[in-house]
């Protein structure tokens, strides 16, 4: 009787850089039709694990295995002819070319020797609709969608052929509502389609309802293997943090009645309209609203990336009128912005030149950096933080982990000392244990005077971490809640249009 063998397998899997090894011999089994759940903490060796699948980094030492057959994956271009695609959790969509042609790139019908252009958007047209992402026009240039709907496109793309192995990377950290359910409806199709689906998140709650084994990471060795019937979230998150946490979000106390930000009628055509908000000093407020709602778009006017048509913006009960992001911050305004890669990090600088870079002009003397000041500020930040590896500094700020990355962001700014702090998205890739460091770090902000508002697509998040809760829908404000004692449907009615 032949006994069948797995659909991929790694053995002893290491893997190494300059000399320092990251992973410690993985071995890992997984057949058609699973959805195998990787989780683990910032750094435990997840991202080194996804670009060996995909063919982006070899393995140092070690085997792996494709129906039975040992395979080198010299580059992504092996990886899929294996079958294996791979969505990053970073965007790579070419911003300046439609939906349609990052779809079909290399794949384009032809007619008479030229292009179809006609059947082109129709075929990019059929493929998202029949993944259940039918609300984007394929004919929209890409980088002119939100961060949620290049998400949707880039998990587009790895199917415009089938693959047998699909990688998903945080698909799920920016998208709510129906789009997060189109994504679920999504994995399970491809699970019953025989597909194999490796579905790496920090949302446990995801993994432990899609998921029919689960992989726990730590330190670059896979420390547990488990399903979804025999664990819980607690225990997921004891295993990847290696204690248990007790309480996820602060005990948050009443801010001042002091008005830090304070916005009245602000409009901008085609994007928000009408909109009226206020953030005390040391209070937090929460921004929810699903895909296109306007919640991005208000935030880059707030910053003065984009200017309003109407309506005005007060810090500290002065008007105000940004021209550019320098005068906002100038004001004391700090944005987190989601898209880390296109805008919050400089992927050509190391760490500390990142975190430095809105203080640059502080700690310039007569056209020389004070380095002793900044290299100063900066390890002080990283440990605040515990930006990993701890000796960071040097490193080009590209080789953290996607979380890692996103604290270098915090501590970019938090080093500025804002006195408000728009935070989109901020606990975007970030694995629970480094969510409760990020939440307790808003709640001290908070305490110490600063404004926060927090704009999330995570309902949990936005009731748990913040005082009161504004809800947008279709570019203005639908509802308002105090976060004590609200539910998440009492939000998502209101962002949906079904509030009483």
């Amino acid at each position: 009787m032949t006994v069948p063998v797995p659909l991929l397998e790694l053995k002893d899997v290491h893997k190494a850089y300059a000399g320092v090894e990251v992973l410690h011999g993985v071995d890992l089994t997984a057949d058609r039709g699973e959805v195998i759940g990787v989780v683990g903490a910032n750094g435990a060796g997840k991202s080194t694990l996804i670009k060996i699948l995909a063919g982006a980094e070899p393995m140092s030492s070690g085997q792996l295995r494709v129906d039975g057959e040992p395979v080198t994956l010299a580059n992504p271009h092996d990886a899929h002819q294996r079958g294996i695609r791979t969505v990053y959790q970073e965007l790579t969509l070419a911003p300046q070319l439609t939906v349609t042609e990052n779809l079909l790139l290399g794949r384009f019908p032809r007619r008479h020797g030229l292009i179809d252009w006609r059947a082109a958007h129709e075929q990019a047209g059929t493929l998202l609709g029949e993944i259940g992402f039918g609300a984007i026009n394929p004919r929209k240039i890409a980088g002119r969608l939100s961060v949620a709907r290049q998400q949707m496109v880039e998990i587009a793309k790895a199917l415009v052929v089938e693959p047998r192995v699909l990688v998903l990377d945080e698909p799920s950290a920016v998208l709510a509502g129906s789009d997060l359910d189109a994504l679920f409806a999504l994995v399970r199709r491809l699970q019953d389609r025989g597909v194999l689906v490796v579905y790496i998140s920090h949302r446990l709650v995801e993994v432990l309802d899609l998921a029919t084994q689960i992989v726990v990471m730590k330190d670059g060795v896979i420390i547990a293997t488990t399903t979804p019937a025999n664990t819980d979230e607690d225990e997921l998150i004891r295993l990847m943090a290696g204690r248990r946490l007790e309480q996820i979000y602060p005990d948050r106390r009443p801010g001042t009645e002091k008005p830090a930000l304070s916005v009245e009628s602000l409009t901008r055509k085609g994007e928000f309209a009408d909109i009226d908000l206020t953030v005390h000093k040391g209070e937090i407020v929460g921004l929810f609203g699903l895909v296109g709602s306007g919640r991005t778009e208000l935030a880059h006017c707030l910053f003065g990336a984009t200017r309003p048509d109407s309506g005005g913006i007060a810090v500290d009960g002065t008007p105000r009128a940004f021209k550019t992001p320098q005068d906002a911050i100038a004001a004391g305004l700090a944005l987190v912005t989601e898209d880390r890669k296109g805008s919050g990090i400089v992927p050509g600088l190391t760490v500390r030149e990142n975190i430095a870079l809105t203080t640059l002009h502080a700690t310039t003397r007569a056209g020389l950096v004070d380095t002793t000041a900044q290299r100063r500020d900066v390890e002080t930040m990283i440990e605040r933080l515990d930006i990993r590896p701890a000796h960071c500094a040097t490193m080009p700020v590209v080789r953290l982990s996607g979380g890692n990355q996103q604290k270098a962001v915090l501590a970019k700014w938090l080093l500025k000392q804002p006195r408000v702090l728009i935070l989109d998205e901020p606990t975007r890739g970030v694995d629970m244990a480094t969510r409760v460091s990020i939440y307790r770090m808003i709640d001290d902000l908070a305490r110490a005077g600063v404004a926060v508002l927090l704009i999330s697509s995570d309902l949990t998040e936005v009731l748990g971490a913040t005082d009161r809760v504004l809800v947008m829908r279709e570019g203005r404000i639908a509802g308002g809640l105090r976060s004590e004692g609200a539910t998440e449907d009492q939000v998502l009615a209101y962002s949906i249009g079904r509030a009483a």
